[in-house]
């Protein structure tokens, strides 16, 4: 038993370190649990659970604006005109999610899928890294509504698990002309809506699986998951805006090849 809280705590801080960074939290769960032999609830409950102690830690270093945004609605036109983006980006991720969510999960999650998706994604990333040149955006507030919504669309290939909805959305935003600082931003303050709902629904869909005999286990991931995205956020931003994403990107090409190489040699399950 005890074994099995250490375990939520290591997978809660691989969740809370990884979520916010382009290398996909849900590919490296998928791999982690599988290679620990974590007994995890049941219907992946833990995974949809202890992305909430990530998303609060996104809430906390991010409250200001956050609440500046609500509780300016019904008077400043910038405020508005934040939320309209983000809701607009929103809207493709919602969509597809409800629309192909079952078929994904029963096909798709799998090491060998996270694997290919974590080459490819490192692969684009470089490639992003060297074409961008025009910086259009300098910040969040900057973003059109139509470029928030094109940045949705390409958040939305994340629900492929491994492609990392972080690192499409950055990708996204470079291509359109975010600065990175900016793209990264933009892509905490999308996660915020896009988890939520995510979680919601997950949890729904879950509910006769859910039970207080996992309360603990879950608890000691959500608050591992919490504290370690509260730590890695800032220390991302700096690497971002001084190094840029290619650090990213070659970890995520290395740890793919590495899957591969354990798959295919027998030493990992497909």
């Amino acid at each position: 038993m005890m074994e099995n809280y250490l375990l939520a705590a290591l997978l809660g801080v691989i969740e809370g370190l990884t979520e916010f960074l382009p290398v996909s939290s849900t590919g490296h769960l998928i791999l982690f649990v599988d290679l620990l032999g974590f007994k995890a609830p049941p219907g992946q409950t833990f995974e949809v659970m202890i992305q909430l102690g990530a998303i609060l830690a996104l809430v906390v270093l991010y409250f200001r604006k956050i609440w500046q945004t609500l509780t300016g609605l019904p008077s400043d036109p910038a405020a508005r005109r934040f939320a309209t983006v983000i809701v607009a980006a929103f809207i493709p991720a919602m969509i597809l999610g409800a629309a192909f969510h079952s078929q994904i999960k029963a096909v798709l999650f799998s090491p060998v899928v996270v694997a290919i998706a974590l080459i490819v994604g490192g692969v684009v990333i470089l490639i992003v890294e060297r074409i961008q040149k025009r910086v259009l955006y300098q910040t969040v507030d900057d973003v059109p509504v139509r470029t928030g919504f094109l940045v949705g669309l390409a958040q939305a290939m994340a629900l492929v698990p491994g492609v990392s909805r972080s690192g499409a959305t950055i990708i996204g935003g470079l291509l359109l002309g975010l600065e990175r600082r900016a793209a990264a931003e933009f892509s905490f303050f999308l996660s915020m809506p896009t988890m939520g709902a995510a979680f919601a629904y997950d949890a729904y869909k879950n509910r006769d699986l859910l039970s207080f005999d996992d309360a603990g286990v879950i608890a000691v991931g959500f608050i591992a998951a919490f504290i370690a995205a509260l730590l890695v956020v800032k220390p991302f931003l700096a690497i971002v805006s001084n190094i840029g994403f290619a650090p990213f990107a070659y970890y995520r090409i290395a740890l793919g090849a590495l899957v591969l190489g354990l798959v295919y040699s027998g030493a990992a399950v497909a």
